[in-house]
């Protein structure tokens, strides 16, 4: 990528004793060259951490801006002796690896995205119990919710029934880590904490039409569309509860330094935002960018995925003041923004 995106997180939006937490100290971050990590890397860097990136990557292109002030150490999460290696002198992991897709591939992997996710995170967990680590983050997703869950979504129905269908993989693979984070927590006295964020989107999200999730691949759709007629699967009416990555990165970085009781906090947005709703918006915002008209045409026959989701915010809110701050239309403008300067097209 070509364009650096800022975080609009401040040092000062941070709890007191989050800021406390990290100040000084070596953090690991497994996935911290990726879209979320990245943020969240640069958002510890503001806090004063030392940030330790475990990644394949010899030359990550999200983090050129923070190289002075991260290690890297060339890891293979598959690789349990590697990672012990890679954990080494640390006090924090934030697990944030994750193999995940867009809900079409998904639905065409589970086996492969339910394997590769629990696998890497069993050798990052088993390596940071062996060392003696201070703090261990699971990063788990919404995606272990039922398909036809309580609205807005309490924390308590994340083992409930079965996970959404079309991310059945992925959200099993999800609730065997929060599993196995209590568990380390119950019998090896691992400080576990647990955040269970919503859809994230933003600057450095994945764009590539094969893997990405609905945010992304609509904006591409807009901006890539000549004939005026923005395609989208389904008739709109599904929903979601979409988080800005500078919130979602905050999120995590509050839960892991003041809630280590190996108990899932929902992370996410008031707002429920139907798909209907997105597509007129993307349209709108990149119409008006590029000067051109879009009209929204929906496949009801294309794949939705969870009928609606909302998050329950209350747990996070009640326990560690969080909020996030972010409105859905500002943070959508401001991936747009990002995207048609990234591609040469603002």
């Amino acid at each position: 990528m070509k364009t650096e995106y800022r975080s609009q997180v401040q040092e000062k939006d941070f709890h007191t004793e989050t800021r406390s937490f990290f100040h000084g100290r070596k953090v690991a971050v497994t996935g911290g060259s990726g879209f979320i990590g990245s943020h969240l890397v640069e958002q510890l860097i503001q806090l004063g951490a030392r940030p330790i990136v475990l990644t394949r990557q010899k030359e990550p292109t999200f983090l050129q801006a923070a190289l002075p002030n991260v290690e890297l150490r060339q890891v293979d999460l598959f690789d349990p002796t590697a990672i012990s290696k890679g954990l080494t002198g640390t006090s924090v992991v934030l697990h944030v690896a994750a193999t995940v897709a867009g809900i079409e591939y998904n639905k065409n992997h589970p086996a492969s995205i339910f394997q590769d996710n629990l696998q890497a995170f069993f050798n990052t967990i088993r390596a940071a119990n062996n060392l003696n680590i201070e703090r261990f983050l699971v990063t788990s997703s919404a995606c272990v919710y039922p398909r036809f869950c309580t609205l807005p979504t309490p924390e308590s129905e994340g083992m409930q029934g079965e996970p959404e269908p079309t991310n059945s993989g992925y959200g099993w693979a999800k609730r065997m880590e929060e599993y196995l984070g209590k568990k380390y927590s119950e019998e090896f006295g691992l400080p576990v904490a647990i955040a269970r964020p919503y859809n994230a989107y933003g600057p450095r999200d994945n764009f590539d039409p094969k893997t990405s999730h609905v945010i992304p691949a609509l904006i591409l759709k807009a901006v890539e569309n000549v004939d005026g007629k923005l395609t989208v699967w389904g008739d709109g009416s599904h929903s979601r509860s979409f988080l800005y990555v500078d919130d979602f990165a905050r999120g995590l970085l509050e839960v892991a330094a003041r809630y280590p009781k190996a108990d899932p906090v929902n992370l996410g947005a008031h707002e429920e935002i139907t798909i209907r709703e997105l597509a007129f918006l993307v349209a709108e915002i990149v119409g008006t960018r590029m000067k051109k008209k879009l009209i929204p045409v929906f496949d009801p026959q294309g794949i939705t995925g969870q009928p609606r989701r909302m998050c329950d915010t209350s747990k996070a809110e009640a326990e560690l003041g969080y909020r996030a701050s972010v409105t859905f239309r500002a943070g959508l403008e401001r991936t747009i923004d990002w995207f048609l300067r990234d591609r040469g097209l603002m």
